[in-house]
């Protein structure tokens, strides 16, 4: 319910907020979607937005903060990729073998999909159970699990593939679904 003083109208503020995403990411795709992104969380914190307030400043404020809480999920996404790198730099100098394997998946890793890396990410190394993957971004855990189960099934493919018949066992572990394989 909106006052008719001061109506929810958010389509009256949309060039307003597009100018001002473009200028904070400066590509016109990439706008569009924080633009998109930011009307969503409005509409869902609609109830928080006082009548009283300025809807178009109300509106700024939250196409800036997502914005600023993409930076930090692009920082963090870097960071791991940065963690998994320097693991990989410190298993080469042990075992020069076991790094190349290791580089092999990793880059296999990195091949999934963004959405399916995060969610095996979350629940295969940082040890959340479904649920709590699922909550952390903010999918229905049937999609976690989904994009899990093709993730796995993906680096099962690639483990496949990387077997030669004259190896002898390989020692890659491979999570599923509740239990641990070694391969």
């Amino acid at each position: 319910m909106s006052d008719k003083r001061h109506p929810f109208d958010v389509l009256n503020q949309l060039a307003t907020l597009r100018r001002y995403a473009r200028s904070l990411v400066r590509n016109p795709d990439d706008a569009e979607d924080l633009v998109h992104d930011a009307l969503v969380k409005a509409y869902e914190r609609k109830a928080s937005f006082r009548n009283s307030g300025n809807l178009r400043n109300w509106l700024l404020s939250i196409v800036h903060n997502t914005h600023i809480d993409r930076i930090r999920a692009r920082r963090s996404t870097d960071n791991r990729h940065k963690a998994a790198a320097d693991i990989a730099e410190t298993v080469h100098h042990a075992d020069p073998d076991q790094s190349i394997r290791l580089k092999q998946l990793r880059e296999a890793f990195f091949a999934l999909s963004p959405e399916q890396r995060d969610a095996l990410h979350l629940v295969a190394i940082e040890g959340l159970s479904y649920q709590d993957a699922a909550d952390a971004l903010a999918i229905p855990v049937g999609t976690l699990m989904s994009r899990v189960s093709r993730a796995r099934a993906a680096l099962r493919a690639f483990e496949e593939a990387g077997r030669r018949p004259s190896e002898g066992a390989n020692h890659l572990k491979l999570i599923e679904g509740g239990r641990d394989e070694t391969r």
